[in-house]
């Protein structure tokens, strides 16, 4: 499967899949290629950057328990600058009662939810694979909605 980004000649940018570049050619030859925005038929591949795999050799990351959505690159309303910082505003507020338990956060979890250990707010860093397993096993956890800086590396 191949995708291509496409463009009309009214300036309308979106993405077209295709079997094989040949499949690609035939469906532009015989006219089958139409804009999903206004309907012209003057469609043609459009400049798109190359998807570049990895390395193999890479080591994948411990993220923090959050990832962060973009927005578009467009201004942010006021009602939406205002949520954001009444949200960031009380993730500090429960911060200031939980304990940075950094790499260790899926076993620390893990203890107080069988019993091991006393519960008390704590947070921390999991990769993906130890988050989904902690759900998975009924351990209540939730990603925090901000980045939260590990205390060795703040100023």
């Amino acid at each position: 499967m191949i995708v291509y980004d496409l463009a009309c000649d009214e300036g309308h940018r979106f993405e077209g899949w295709f079997g094989s570049s040949a499949d690609y050619d035939d469906q532009r030859a015989r006219g089958l290629l139409v804009c999903p925005s206004c309907g012209s038929g003057q469609v043609a591949k459009a400049p798109m950057a190359p998807a570049v795999p990895a390395k193999g050799n890479q080591r994948q990351e411990v993220l923090p328990l959050q990832t962060p959505q973009p927005m578009a690159n467009t201004p942010m309303p006021p009602e939406m600058q205002k949520a954001l910082a009444a949200l960031a505003k009380a993730q500090a507020e429960a911060l200031k009662n939980s304990t940075w338990v950094g790499d260790k956060f899926a076993e620390e979890t893990r203890k107080m939810h069988y019993g091991e250990r006393d519960e008390a707010p704590i947070h921390g860093q999991a990769s993906l694979a130890e988050a989904k397993a902690l759900i998975e096993e009924g351990v209540p956890v939730a990603p925090l909605p901000f980045p939260v800086a590990p205390p060795e590396k703040l100023n």
